[in-house]
């Protein structure tokens, strides 16, 4: 579980750039349809959002890319704190039950017969159904599908809305690639993947460093080619995340942790398998029931015969 956690951060970022590049449709001078369906009814309206701050309320538009950013992350950030609660509650109890999941994963190991692989794959699926734990893990894909539009439409309205390009943010021209907030993109999101290992037991972190190494990689090699309004909302996005996984990883992990202890200290898992017999014992006592005897027999009548000869040969 996780693993499959740790791979579903790590590729997150890819799967983005493939919703990015998809999502909305592109016509042939490079710009989008503005009748595309998440550009009507998600880019136009964000774009009129982001103008109105960068001009009504004399923001500059960067500024107003960092609100926008900013709001929409916090609304959906309940939901991924609310995953990654469920994922760490999984995760805990994956501890106790682990002893019968070893049990179950050798049992299937040792079956030979058809009945006998059903058999020990059920038992793997009891284990976790009487526990009350998902053979998927808690970290659903839900809350990253439901973030793509929103990701998709504030990549689109920071990258395609007029005025935009001509703007400056402290200096910067958000119309033009900054080597500025290029590093500064992936360090925020090298720092998110360093506070995710805070809590991770030492022989997890070795997989997971190496992991966790494509998320920042992606977000330069995307924010090299991509104007530096775009960047800047990478900037605020690693920022929250930093802020998102500090609180999941530093200050509910434990919490959780402790709240499981006492749990299965009242609760102990359920039993509910047990080490499969092995069958090649039985196979040697069958064999050795139908073969000693026939040697006995065989060794006795040699030495009936034998024994004649000697004794004829005496008389």
């Amino acid at each position: 579980m996780n693993k499959l956690k740790t791979w579903l951060v790590a590729t997150g970022l890819f799967g983005l750039l493939i919703t990015l590049s998809g999502c909305v449709k592109m016509l042939d001078n490079g710009t989008p349809d503005p009748n595309g369906t998440i550009y009507r009814f998600m880019v136009a309206p964000l774009g009129k959002l982001l103008t109105f701050i960068a001009n009504e309320w004399q923001f500059g538009y960067g500024w107003a890319i960092i609100v926008i950013t900013i709001i929409v992350r916090f609304i959906i950030l309940p939901l991924g704190i609310h995953q990654s609660h469920k994922s760490m509650v999984q995760a805990e109890k994956m501890q106790y039950i682990k002893p019968q999941i070893d049990i179950a994963q050798a049992n299937a190991k040792k079956a030979e017969t058809r009945e006998e692989q059903v058999q020990a794959q059920l038992e793997m699926q009891n284990v976790y159904k009487e526990n009350g734990l998902s053979m998927f893990g808690g970290m659903g894909c839900l809350p990253l599908l439901l973030q793509m539009p929103v990701f998709t439409a504030l990549f689109y309205t920071a990258r395609y809305t007029p005025g935009i390009d001509q703007a400056t943010f402290y200096g910067i021209s958000l119309g033009e690639s900054s080597l500025l907030l290029v590093a500064i993109a992936g360090v925020a999101y090298a720092v998110q993947g360093y506070v995710s290992l805070i809590g991770v037991p030492e022989e997890q972190k070795k997989t997971m460093r190496s992991m966790l190494i494509v998320s920042p990689v992606m977000i330069v090699m995307m924010s090299l080619s991509s104007p530096a309004g775009v960047t800047l909302y990478w900037v605020v996005g690693g920022v929250i995340g930093v802020v998102q996984t500090f609180i999941t990883n530093v200050i509910m992990k434990p919490r959780i942790k402790k709240k499981i202890q006492e749990e299965m200290k009242l609760n102990p898992p359920k039993i509910v398998v047990k080490p499969l017999e092995k069958a090649e014992p039985k196979k040697q006592a069958a064999s050795a029931k139908n073969v000693t005897p026939r040697n006995i027999s065989a060794n006795g009548s040699n030495q009936g015969r034998n024994a004649g000869k000697q004794q004829k040969r005496n008389k």
